[in-house]
């Protein structure tokens, strides 16, 4: 009897649905060749992740590196799913398109949240997991 895997590849498709459906996710920089994480609450519109920040090490890690990876995920009882989008952040400077965000995206800490990032994904790879206890290990093969 084989055994399904508990860990299965999702398409784009479906990597794109859980993504929207993530109130939450972290946003994965590196500058001056140290990683670092940021929880952002954020919106999807089309291929894109969107964030509002304030002045500080999140805006200013986009602004030098633009290339990041923004990290959501999921879980129930027995299964779950993570899903990680990389592409290329910048600021949304058009007026009315910030504003028009800031209609949708409403920042959870309260405080000051005058930036507005897009990052449009280029690539977005997702897992969904199946929970359960570790099986015996097979120790004839070699």
């Amino acid at each position: 009897m084989t055994q399904q895997s508990p860990v299965t590849r999702l398409s784009e498709a479906e990597a794109w649905e859980l993504l929207r459906s993530s109130p939450v996710g972290r946003l994965a920089t590196v500058i001056n060749r140290q990683p670092d994480v940021f929880p952002v609450n954020f919106v999807v519109e089309g291929t894109s992740v969107i964030f509002r920040t304030a002045e500080g090490s999140k805006l200013l890690q986009v602004t030098v590196n633009e290339r990041v990876a923004f990290q959501a995920d999921g879980w129930v009882t027995d299964t779950g799913w993570s899903v990680v989008a990389k592409g290329t952040a910048a600021e949304v400077e058009d007026p009315a398109e910030r504003d028009r965000i800031e209609q949708l995206l409403h920042p959870w800490v309260a405080s000051v949240k005058t930036h507005v990032v897009r990052i449009d994904v280029d690539e977005i790879d997702g897992r969904r997991f199946v929970f359960g206890e570790e099986p015996e290990r097979d120790y004839t093969s070699g």
